[in-house]
């Protein structure tokens, strides 16, 4: 603490403030001290020790830290680090404050290297020195699910599913990524390798532990992203469900969404240059690619926009698919029908040919045109056939 003297002069007299005024400081080097405690705490699965990080009298922030030693024991949570980087904001009067910190953490029954990710800790001053109040600062701030305390965590061979909720919701999660499993090896026989699902316990959870805005994800039944820091190349890519919109799905349509998301997977989507509407409309082929259901239901949106605004004269681009972006569905629907007609005049091996070619960064015209359907001719095709649904 630093101690403030004010000198007051009056008339010639000086005056010495009898009672000087302590000015709370952050401590970089109890935090530093602390964030170690925390990560022997998380690597020796040891709850006590992992509790006591907590404000005195906290049962809360104490339960919270002690569950995390039973996540990171389901998680075979390894290569876990802690750095202090720098402090966030002000010292609040009874000495509170926030730092961020990198992190890095591994699921290492499944995860091929760590994940990094800055996060935001809360330290306050206590009986015992300093001590951990919470994690996240709101806003854009990230929150790594298991960091959120005990989680409920279910296995299959090759699939770990995490759910801030209960055993049985984490075990329905499972059977789900397992009959998506059966639905991509149908179009993709190679297979997935490894799948990791997070879900939170509510869609502004989710958007807290993939760092993004609130609000950004509130209309989204699943994304496939980093784990951590996206420019981290060899970083690890899990499936993040918002349990907000899948809870209204029925089970046709969540199953339907993780099918989808697990296209993603399998084709490492999310480091691939793939045009939109390409790497969507794709994902859907795979997934819908043996539903029943008529035109009018699976293209329903698409349909109403073609009828409202009429028929679009190109593909869905990026920024049709901004999570927030209206008839985000349709877009979607649009994206599935575009890949549709491209495998009813090349195949699905063609279909899925020109997929890996634009994939392995050939322009996605060159990549139509060697397989004998140049991109003016699939768009005119799409048209047509929006037209034809719209009535």
């Amino acid at each position: 603490m630093a101690a403030v003297v004010v000198a007051l002069v009056q008339g010639g007299r000086h005056d010495v403030d009898p009672a000087p005024v302590d000015v709370p400081r952050a401590s970089p080097r109890d935090a530093a001290e602390v964030l170690a405690s925390l990560v022997s705490g998380v690597e020796s699965r040891d709850s006590g020790a992992l509790a006591g990080l907590a404000p005195g009298g906290d049962a809360g922030v104490g339960d919270r830290l002690a569950g995390i030693a039973d996540t990171a024991s389901a998680l075979d949570l390894r290569a876990v680090t802690a750095r202090y980087v720098d402090q966030v904001g002000t010292v609040a009067s009874d000495g509170t404050w926030s730092g961020t910190v990198e992190l890095t953490w591994q699921v290492a029954r499944l995860d091929r290297a760590p994940a990094r990710a800055e996060v935001v800790v809360t330290f306050t001053p206590d009986d015992e020195g300093l001590a951990i109040a919470g994690f996240g600062a709101g806003g854009a701030a990230r929150v790594p699910l298991w960091l959120r305390g005990r989680l409920a965590v279910a296995t299959a061979p090759g699939v770990l599913v995490m759910v801030d909720g209960t055993t049985s919701e984490a075990e329905s999660v499972v059977k789900r990524v397992q009959r998506a499993i059966d639905v991509v090896r149908r179009v993709l026989p190679d297979g997935i390798g490894r799948v990791v699902v997070e879900v939170p316990a509510s869609a502004g959870d989710l958007d807290e532990t993939l760092g993004v805005s609130p609000g950004t994800y509130a209309g989204i039944a699943a994304v496939t992203a980093p784990v951590g820091n996206a420019a981290d190349e060899d970083g690890p890519v899990h499936v993040f469900v918002n349990p907000d919109v899948t809870a209204g799905l029925r089970r046709a349509g969540a199953q339907v969404v993780m099918s989808h998301e697990l296209v993603h997977v399998a084709t490492d989507a999310v480091r691939r240059p793939v045009e939109p509407w390409l790497l969507e409309g794709f994902a859907d082929y795979v997934a819908l690619r043996d539903s029943r259901l008529p035109d009018d239901v699976t293209l329903g949106r698409a349909i109403e926009a073609a009828r409202r605004d009429g028929v679009p004269r190109s593909f869905p681009a990026a920024g049709d698919f901004d999570t927030r972006a209206r008839d985000l569905q349709a877009r979607y629907e649009e994206s599935w029908l575009a890949c549709r007609i491209l495998a009813e005049r090349v195949g699905e091996r063609g279909l899925v040919r020109v997929y890996r070619e634009v994939g392995a960064g050939r322009p996605v015209s060159s990549a139509l045109r060697r397989d004998g359907l140049p991109e003016a001719i699939l768009v005119r095709a799409w048209r047509e056939r929006l037209a034809q649904l719209a009535g």
